[in-house]
Formats: C-alpha cells, structure tokens, sequence
C-alpha cells in the first residue's frame, strides 16, 4: 500500500512532464510556393525588387537564407513525392510528368511521410493547401474517374474518396487537389465541401480541364480561403497545448494568376508580380498568428518552391517574356525555366526561421534538396527511421543550425526535368546526362536570351558545367573532363541502381528507371534535338 502514493504522485505530474516534453520539440510549419522563381524574392537580389516580399524577407533576415537549395523535380507532383517521403519520385511510376486530373494515389498504403512521422511523435499534424498527389475516386459506374463531354463527372461525390492526406498522416486536410483542375470544389479532410453539380465555364474564366464545378466558385477566392485556413490551423494549433506540423502548399504563384482585388495594381510585374506579393502576405499572416499565440520563438518556419518558373503558356506572360516587358527576372542569374534541367528549374529560394537556434542573418551554401525534410525533422525530434525509409533524405540539420560539417552532406544530387531526363550534380559540378538542358520545347529558351548571355549550340550528347565560375551555364565542358564525366554518369547510375542515395543496404525502385530517354518530337515520334 505504500506504493499507493507514490504512484499517484507520479500520474500528477505526468500531465506537466509531457507538456514540459511537448515545449521542447518545436512546431514546423513547411511553406511551399507553387512555381515561384530564384529571383521573384527580394532577400535574394542584389538591386531592390521590383516585386515586394517583405514577410519572406523577414524570416531570411530573422534566421538562413540558403543559395543552392533544389527541389527534387522541376515539376510539381514528383517533388511533393519526394518531400513527403524522402524518396526521389522517379523511384516510383510516375517517370515523367505529374499526376493527372482524377489521377490514382502516387503515395502507397502505409508508405511513410513526414507526416506520418510526426504524428507518432504527438504531432497535430495538418495540410492546407494544394495535394497534386492522386485521389481515390469513388464512382458511380465503378470505372476510373474522369470527365465527360458534358463537362460533369462519373465521380460519386456523396461518398468520401481514399488515398488523399488523411490517408498519409495529416489529422487535418484543407485545399485544392490543384486550382485548375477539376473538381471546381474545396476538399476537407476525404470530401468535397458541397457537391459540385455544374460544369465548369471553360477556359475564358481559367477553368482550363474539363470538370464539374461547386456553383459560385470562382478561382480568386482559392488563395484568401486557403489562408484564413492555415491561420486557423496555427492558431488552434498552439491552443491544443500539442506541438503542430502545417504543410502550407500555397496554389501560387501557380496558374491560374488570379490577384484579389486588395492586391491588383500594387506592382509593377503585372499579374503575377501581384500575385506573388500576395504570396509573400500570407506568409506574413502566418508569421502574425504564430506570434499573436505566443508561439513563434518555439516554432520552425521554412519557406521555399516547389520548382521555377513557368513559361508563357498558361501564365503570360512567362519568365522569359517577364524580362522583356517588365524588367524582372525570375530566374535572376540562373539559366532555365520550369520542366528544364537547367538549374532555374529546380534551384529555389529556401529561407527558415527558428528563433534561438538558427542564428539570425545566416547565408548557407550547403547543397540541400526538398527530399532532405524526412531525415531532417527525424533528427529534430529523435525518430528513427527504418531502412526503407527515406532512402534519398539526408539529414542538413548541421547546415540550418550553421555548423560546419567536414564535407558536402550530400555526395550526390539528382536533377529531373519535367519529361523525366535527368542530371546529376556533385560539388560545385552538375551533368545534364541530355543533349540539353531545356525541357519547353516550344516555349524554351529564346534567341534573344541566347543571344544576350552568348549561348551557343554544341554537339555534345551531354552537358558539364562548373557552377562556381559559370552559374549561367554558359560554358559546356562536356568535351574538355571525359573523366569527370565518366566519374558522375557512373555515380548517376549506381544511386538509381541501388534503389537509394543515401548510406544503407540497396532498395528496389518501383519500376525499371531509364536515365536515357529516346528525343521526340511533339507528336510523340523520335525526333533530333539541337542544343
């Protein structure tokens, strides 16, 4: 019996020893942009800005800036993959491109996320934003979900769909699977929010794939209630007491580029330098609600893209036009552009902020990947990772915490275009394993940029490049370091081969990976292609 007390004391102060133990583990919130340039944020310029982002600006000048981070694609849907598991996505079947409208789950049943991780851990964990990974549909003819002539769908919308976030790890879900595509509908947690019944009203209002529509939906309003969404999720969040995980996925500055009325006319970029500086707000309304709930100081914030920038296309006027109308260079002193090799396509702008830890003003030129989240926040909180698991993350907590290390964290960084050709990069050199490192075709690099920086065709099967002396690419010197080459094609190959990039037993990937696709044209047939 006279344990009796004793034990009793002990379930009193449990309550104050695991909220004591809920302190120290700090709440992440991961901010991803959605195509945004090297060159759209301010603390990344050398000449004022012409657009402003001063909330972004504040987390690089409160805590890093990191000036070689890349996303694990130029394209979206692999490097969300990627980010979430720690796995390069070319690992698994989606080789090239990215997941189609009303396209099945990319991630497996049971694969392990960030997510995941961390709500083993005690985490709140919570999505607002932009999926692009695949959703189980239910329908209502029991065939795949799609779209029909009629604009509407065969997707039984009464009935919550599978695979999404709260099938991967996230208690909570809020978003889009991606603004321009269908369904015209927000989703929460495995439902839409109303049932979308109407077709939607073509591409005159931005609605450019074919899909049934909430009625009043409208385009404009996908970021401000996004927003007023992830704030929610912070602010009760820090009142649970619990620490939180927010991946914020932002729709911008993605197509469509679509302002709200408070943010149009306030730069001189057009449309899209507006919506990027409404990008930067949210951030800043997000950064507001962290320290209105007396929880910034405990509280990771990272900010960075998904890929670079787009093109004219759906967005027009593109990067490369943006130079030439309005004196703005998304891609600053980078070459490329979306889907490209080149390193505009994947190298993005990676600020953080971690009051007490990350010392304020830091600059890193560490090599770092979005694939490195997995490692990284394990390290944070002490979870082991089996392993299968995370076979491409490293850990780059040293480098966010300013510490030295003897060597280059990462030996090897692979580099996927948006057509699923790749490139490897290995200290301050990079292999485009391609004739080229333009990935646009019909809306690549222009002859005036060209022209401008003195590009010049080649005709090499390759392209090698010395990133500390030529950051534009300029000067291939394929030809020149046979032996280099040899050495990185032969790194190339064993990270796909051993089924990972990182120390550990060799893993298989999903499916056969083909480093050397056939050139074709775009009518699918092979075709040549002049550097």
């Amino acid at each position: 019996m006279k344990t009796l007390p004793c034990f009793l004391a002990v379930l009193l102060l449990l309550p104050a020893v695991l909220s004591a133990a809920d302190k120290a583990r700090p709440n992440i919130i991961f901010i991803l942009a959605d195509d945004l340039g090297y060159g759209d944020i301010g603390a990344y310029k050398k000449l004022p800005s012409k657009i402003p982002t001063p909330n972004v600006d504040r987390i690089a000048k409160e805590g890093i800036r990191f000036t070689d981070a890349h996303s694990p694609s130029s394209v979206c849907s692999p490097t969300r993959y990627a980010l979430l598991t720690g796995r390069y996505a070319w690992r698994s079947r989606l080789q090239q491109g990215v997941v189609p409208p009303w396209g099945p789950p990319l991630l497996k049943e049971g694969q392990t996320t960030v997510a995941t991780m961390l709500r083993e851990k005690g985490y709140r964990t919570g999505l607002i934003g932009k999926w692009h990974l695949g959703i189980q549909w239910p329908t209502n003819d029991g065939q795949p979900a799609a779209a029909g002539p009629d604009r509407l769908s065969n997707v039984d919308f009464s009935k919550p769909f599978a695979g999404g976030p709260v099938a991967h790890g996230f208690d909570h879900y809020f978003g889009v699977d991606v603004p321009n595509y269908p369904p015209y509908c927000f989703l929460k947690n495995d439902r839409t929010v109303g049932i979308p019944t109407l077709p939607d009203t073509g591409r005159v209002d931005g609605f450019n794939r074919p899909g049934p529509m909430l009625e009043g939906w409208k385009l404009l309003d996908i970021l401000p209630e996004l927003n007023r969404q992830a704030v929610s999720f912070v602010e009760s969040s820090a009142k649970s007491g619990k620490p939180f995980f927010l991946y914020y996925a932002l729709t911008s500055p993605h197509y469509p580029v679509v302002p709200a009325k408070e943010f149009q006319g306030k730069t001189t970029v057009g449309d899209y330098g507006d919506f990027v500086f409404q990008t930067d707000w949210c951030v800043g309304q997000i950064l507001e609600a962290l320290e209105r709930e007396g929880v910034a100081d405990n509280t990771l914030i990272i900010f960075t893209s998904d890929n670079g920038p787009e093109v004219t296309g759906e967005v027009n006027p593109g990067v490369y036009d943006r130079v030439q109308i309005h004196k703005h260079h998304s891609l600053d002193g980078l070459r490329g552009a979306k889907r490209d090799l080149w390193e505009a396509g994947h190298r993005v702008p990676y600020v953080a902020r971690w009051p007490g830890k990350i010392a304020p003003g830091s600059v890193s030129e560490e090599t770092i990947c979005h694939v490195d989240f997995l490692r990284t926040m394990a390290a944070i909180v002490g979870a082991e990772l089996p392993e299968d698991t995370g076979v491409d993350s490293h850990n780059v907590l040293p480098s966010l915490l300013g510490q030295k290390t003897d060597a280059p964290i990462r030996e090897g960084t692979v580099h996927h275009s948006g057509s699923g050709r790749f490139a490897i990069r290995k200290g301050d050199w990079v292999l485009i394993a391609h004739v080229t490192g333009d990935d646009n075709r019909r809306a690549g690099e222009p002859e005036w940029m060209k022209k401008q920086r003195g590009y010049v065709a080649h005709d090499q099967p390759g392209e090698l490049y010395h990133l500390k002396d030529d950051l534009i690419e300029k000067n291939n010197l394929y030809a020149e370091k046979p032996e280099l080459v040899a050495e990185m094609r032969a790194l190339l190959e064993k990270i796909v081969a051993d089924g990972r990039s990182t120390p550990g037993a060799a893993q298989s990937n999903d499916v056969p990976v083909v480093i050397d696709k056939p050139i074709l044209n775009p009518q699918g047939k092979k075709a040549k292609v002049r550097p």
